[in-house]
Formats: C-alpha cells, structure tokens, sequence
C-alpha cells in the first residue's frame, strides 16, 4: 500500500501547488479581480473553473479510494459533498466568462476550449444528477445501480479527463491573448514571466490529472466490498464470505 499513499500524497501536494499558482496567475500576474466586466472578472474564470473542476473534482473522484475501509454511506455524501462544491465554483466560475463576453461584446462558444470545456460541464451536472438519483435513492432496484455502475465510473473519469484537457487549451489560449505581442504585450514566444507561471500551471493540471487517473483505474487500489449495488459508486470485488468464516 505505500505506493498507493506516495502517490495520494503526491497527487495533494500538486493540487496545493495548483491552487497557489492559480491564485497567483490570476490574482497577481493578470491583474487581480472584480465584478465589472472587465478582463479582471474574467480572472475570475479560471480561478473558480480550476477549484471546482479540477481540485474539489479530482478529489471526489478519490474518496473512495482514499476511505476505501469506511462506511460506504458516509463515503457516498463526502463524495456528493466533493462534487457539489465543485458545481458550484464551476457555476460561478461559468458566470464570470459570459458576463465578460456580454459586457466586451465578444462571441461566446467559437474555441475549441469552449467547446470541451462546456460538454464537460454539462457531463459533470448530468453525472451529479444521476449519480444522486441512482445511488442516494434508497427505493431504487439493486439491478437498476449494478447496471448503471459502470456507466458512472466511465463518465466521471471521462469527464475529468475532458476537464484536463479544456483546462490546459484554456490556459494556452489565455497566454496568446495576453502575449499577442501587439502594442507594449510581450510575445508568447518569448516565454515572459507571465507565460512561465501559466505553462507551469498548466503542466501542474495535466500531472494531477494523471495521478488522479491512475489512482482510480488501479484495482489494486479498488474499495473491497460484499454488495456493490448497496455500496453505490464502486465496483469493488465480492467476497467468499464461506471463505471467511473458513478461515
């Protein structure tokens, strides 16, 4: 189990690392915030998107990993817990980049970012949606849960993985916005110090990302369980329990 420790801790050190230079990026580099309109709120942007999306997303998704030995229903609603504070950044974090469109009257929806970044979002409130009816609903059929077990696990892990990748691209985009080299900006290609800060940031995203992922497609790691309908969001590997008592 050490690996699976080294690594857990591995994956919190980075997001750490992820939310102080996002705070830093946006807060300090891009000129800080407010509600205006202005490219300032738009800072806002990726600072909620990262919080809710990435960190408080990736983490949900490790709850069962990390309390794999607990009680399932009390794991069940830390993971909603995870997951609801991330709709809600993510909901705000939403509401910053169409306000600041609308204000600059810029286009919305035309980047490939926009457009991963969106269906991930929509994917995410489905899964919430569904994830609450299919595993919180005590009436519902252990048949119904088994089958849509998988189904859940692909999303969410798919899902995040959308969310990696729309988060890089929308870092990148900013950067060839900011360093366009017009007027007094610096050229992207010149790496400026605000171009390191974000290529840093990004690559910190794409790290947990990856450690996230293994994490949870590992079956090493896999909650161990007797009834996987009861116990909701894993799979885990049934038990003999003739064996146990065997034994």
């Amino acid at each position: 189990m050490l690996p699976f420790y080294l690594l857990l801790t591995l994956s919190q050190v980075v997001g750490i690392m992820i939310l102080i230079l996002v705070g830093y990026w946006t807060g300090h580099t891009l000129g800080g915030y407010a509600w205006d309109g202005s490219g300032r709120e738009f800072n806002l942007h990726p600072l909620f998107m990262t919080i809710g999306l990435v960190f408080l997303y990736g983490d949900g998704i490790l709850m069962f990993r990390v309390f794999r030995h607990n009680s399932s229903s009390k794991i069940k609603i830390v993971h909603l817990l995870f997951h609801s504070l991330a709709l809600i950044f993510a909901c705000v974090g939403l509401k910053t980049v169409f306000n600041f469109h609308r204000v600059q009257s810029f286009p919305d929806m035309y980047s490939l970012h926009s457009w991963v970044g969106l269906s991930a979002f929509i994917l995410f409130v489905l899964q919430w949606m569904t994830g609450i009816a299919c595993f919180l609903y005590p009436r519902l059929r252990d048949e119904l849960r088994v089958t849509y077990l998988p189904l859940h696990r692909y999303i969410g892990v798919a899902t995040f993985a959308m969310v990696i990748a729309a988060a890089c691209a929308g870092i990148n985009e900013k950067l060839f916005f900011v360093y366009s080299g017009r007027g007094d900006s610096l050229k992207y290609s010149a790496l400026p110090h605000g171009a390191y800060i974000g290529n840093f940031l990004g690559f910190l995203i794409l790290l947990f990302g990856l450690i996230v992922g293994y994490l949870v497609s590992n079956s090493d790691f896999r909650r161990q369980t007797s009834n996987p309908a009861r116990d909701g969001l894993e799979e885990g590997t049934l038990m003999n329990t003739t064996d146990q008592k065997v034994n």
